[in-house]
């Protein structure tokens, strides 16, 4: 009886402890971001930046951006999002870098690309870029996805905050990184956010 139970357990604990299986990226996915502006759907692309790509599908299959602030709207530019709602999450994700890609693509109105401080340090933060941008093709920035329906809607985000300290007056780098939304919402209401992330069948 004793060696049964003892099959038995060793059994329900190997079932336990079943690795997860592995997800596969498909070469091509949409995400749609519901806002509070509305709603725009982002098609990513592998072959433009795999690493990046991969990231951004972990990152929405976790549900990593929901409730997440477009904290650096700068109009005619960029709106960057990206960090977690729970800055103990975002403590340890900002810090889970992935690799360079090289460039692909050209930093054009509507296409997103992760934000980074240097070699292979992108982690979490994404910015739109809000016009053509090819200052930034110059500095190393790599599209992954394009908006492919509603790309009026990042033209309504505010952006009456400006550009983060010390350029800017208003916006803490430093906050939004170590307290995100108990820093942000309460201090900037007028801040627009994204309900939701969710893929697209």
């Amino acid at each position: 009886m004793r060696t049964i139970f003892a099959a038995l357990l060793c059994f329900t604990m190997a079932a336990c402890h079943k690795p997860a299986p592995k997800v596969v990226v498909p070469e091509v996915f949409r995400v749609k971001f519901e806002t509070s502006q509305g709603d725009f759907v982002v098609e990513a692309t592998r072959a433009w930046a795999p690493h990046g790509v991969d990231r951004f599908h972990e990152l929405v299959r976790m549900r990593y951006f929901d409730e997440g602030r477009f904290y650096r709207v700068l109009r005619g530019f960029i709106a960057q999002f990206g960090v977690h709602r729970d800055f103990n999450v975002h403590a340890t994700w900002r810090n889970f870098f992935i690799v360079d890609d090289p460039p692909r693509q050209k930093n054009l109105r509507g296409t997103l690309a992760f934000a980074k401080s240097g070699p292979s340090t992108r982690a979490t933060e994404i910015f739109i870029n809000l016009a053509d941008n090819a200052v930034l093709d110059d500095q190393g920035f790599v599209p992954f996805g394009k908006i492919v329906e509603g790309v009026e809607v990042i033209d309504k985000l505010y952006s009456g905050y400006g550009e983060m300290r010390p350029e800017g007056k208003e916006i803490d780098a430093g906050r939004v990184e170590g307290e995100t939304n108990e820093y942000l919402v309460p201090r900037f209401p007028k801040m627009d956010y994204i309900k939701r992330a969710r893929l697209l069948p």
